[in-house]
């Protein structure tokens, strides 16, 4: 289970244990008409401020337990608590402390983005007044207030994401859970997004994230969760879990082209995606040295050398490669 020490007043770190978790799911299973186990006994902890990671594969359980949280699908059994709230004793109450970015757009495109959010804002009984003005300012933190008054169908896909997120705020919720919000939308709007999520994040809103892009994870998410075949099998810290891979990955920039035939390197693997470009993977215990030396041999000059980012894939490959034997919960 995963908690993340508060402070108070004078700095000093609260018992984690007192803290009420922004999510708290025991035990949570699902199945479904068809006979179909889509959650086999989850429990996960997520905790107040925290940006978290939720990943696993297509079908592996990650849109029924959302859809559970956000009270759209109904459990089988188990609690799920929102800020100690019970999302079946008490619905409403629970409800109004969760914000909802879906994967598909929901919205009217024939309204325009101002009315979308005062509108949505009234559903949940704030007054026009006050829903004008979180609207203004949702639009502008979303860059999107010079489209406050065009027709949402003129907006391009990545503007459509970033005004759910803006409605999704309107409500001031403590928690946000985001369902693939990037999907579609070029690295440069991805970014772009990123910084705003970062900065909801920072102002105080817990933030649960799934996604299939899983360099944006390990970019903005402090603690992760992969769920396969219905069940957690690895959660915790996201530099914890990275920290145990044992191997390695970087892209070697060369000087020239290589030769045909790369040479072997006892215990690491090359691989040349172009004849100016080696990706290596070797044991983090291997020493860079031998690999060095055989390059040298083979006449394999080095200009430069960066560490490839895709450590999260690594893990997230190796875990649901083998459900049941990842389960390091933290």
């Amino acid at each position: 289970m995963i908690q993340t020490p508060t402070a108070d007043a004078a700095g000093h770190a609260a018992d984690p244990s007192a803290a009420v978790p922004a999510l708290s799911i025991r035990d949570l299973r699902k199945t479904y008409d068809n006979g179909v186990q889509a959650l086999k006994g989850v429990s996960l902890e997520v905790a107040e401020g925290d940006f978290f990671a939720l990943l696993g594969p297509n079908g592996a359980g990650k849109s029924t337990m959302i859809g559970i949280v956000s009270s759209l699908v109904n459990p089988t059994s188990g609690t799920v608590e929102v800020f100690g709230t019970d999302i079946t004793a008490r619905r409403g109450a629970a409800m109004r402390q969760i914000g909802l970015v879906p994967q598909e757009i929901n919205f009217n495109t024939f309204e325009k983005p101002l009315d979308i959010l005062v509108n949505y804002a009234g559903f949940y009984g704030v007054s026009r007044r006050e829903a004008a003005s979180r609207a203004e300012a949702e639009l502008r933190r979303a860059h999107l207030w010079e489209k406050a008054g065009v027709s949402s169908r003129t907006l391009s896909g990545g503007m459509k994401r970033r005004l759910m997120i803006a409605r999704a705020m309107m409500t001031r919720p403590r928690l946000l859970i985001l369902d693939e919000p990037t999907a579609g939308v070029d690295i440069e709007i991805r970014r772009d997004m990123w910084r705003t999520l970062r900065q909801i994040n920072a102002d105080g809103t817990t933030i649960i994230l799934t996604t299939h892009y899983l360099e944006e994870a390990e970019y903005l998410c402090r603690n992760l969760a992969i769920i396969n075949h219905g069940e957690i099998v690895a959660s915790g810290p996201m530099k914890s879990l990275l920290a145990r891979l044992d191997v390695e990955g970087f892209v070697l920039d060369i000087d020239g082209e290589l030769p045909a035939v790369l040479p072997p390197v006892e215990g690491a693997t090359l691989v040349a995606p172009d004849r100016h470009t080696l990706e290596l993977d070797m044991p983090r215990s291997m020493n860079l040295n031998r690999v060095f030396a055989a390059l040298d041999a083979a006449g394999i000059r080095v200009r430069s050398m960066r560490t490839r980012s895709n450590r999260l894939e690594e893990l997230f490959v190796r875990t649901v490669a083998a459900p049941g034997q990842g389960g390091d919960q933290a």
